[in-house]
């Protein structure tokens, strides 16, 4: 970054996480940077750029601190759902992600997210993951029928959930997030009984 766009950057951030997405405009972000309006459009085509650049600054901080915070070594369901649990805590905590639950603007945000490709700036969770995936399996905790890749593109599945939310309804979204994330690790886990059955028959 220019130091002039850092300044942007930092007022930015610092007056969207007082006044919100929507109340924030660009004259406001430069008076208390001390430049022209002007300027503004020297480093960003919009407001909604700059949001999207803090936005996914901000996801792939939260989730790089989630991924060090995980004990790999726990059985897998606790591990995403403690996963869940600490990603929802830490967006409707941090004041830039919860954004993404506003019903006012939560749309626009998904477009831009999309558009900036916010998903590939988390890709080294996919990376670490997909490893975690392949241990599981080797160690007879996740089902080894279904390679590690597809699982990895089921969790992706249950990922882009988020995008439906409204569809789904905001009352019920995160609770239904966290029985999708139970009942589809249950459903990739190795079920010790029904082996047993099997190798009894």
């Amino acid at each position: 970054m220019s130091e002039k766009k850092d300044i942007i950057y930092n007022c930015g951030k610092e007056i969207f996480e007082k006044k919100g997405f929507k109340d924030t405009n660009v004259a406001e972000i430069m008076k208390q940077a001390g430049m022209a309006t002007g300027t503004f459009y020297s480093y960003y085509n919009s407001k909604d750029k700059l949001f999207m650049e803090i936005y996914n600054d901000e996801n792939a901080k939260l989730k790089r601190r989630i991924l060090a915070s995980l004990n790999m070594e726990a059985e897998p369901i606790l591990v995403m759902k403690e996963m869940m649990m600490k990603n929802l805590q830490g967006m409707q905590e941090n004041p830039i992600l919860r954004e993404w639950y506003n019903r006012d603007v939560f749309q626009k945000l998904e477009k831009g997210f999309r558009e900036e490709d916010g998903a590939e700036r988390v890709d080294f969770l996919y990376d670490s993951f997909v490893e975690v995936v392949r241990k599981w399996q080797n160690e007879g905790k996740m089902r080894s029928d279904i390679s590690a890749e597809m699982i990895m593109a089921i969790f992706a599945a249950l990922v882009n959930v988020d995008t439906h939310k409204e569809e789904i309804g905001l009352e019920y979204f995160p609770q239904v997030i966290e029985y999708l994330a139970e009942f589809t690790m249950k459903g990739l886990m190795i079920n010790e009984n029904k082996n047993e059955a099997k190798e009894e028959v």
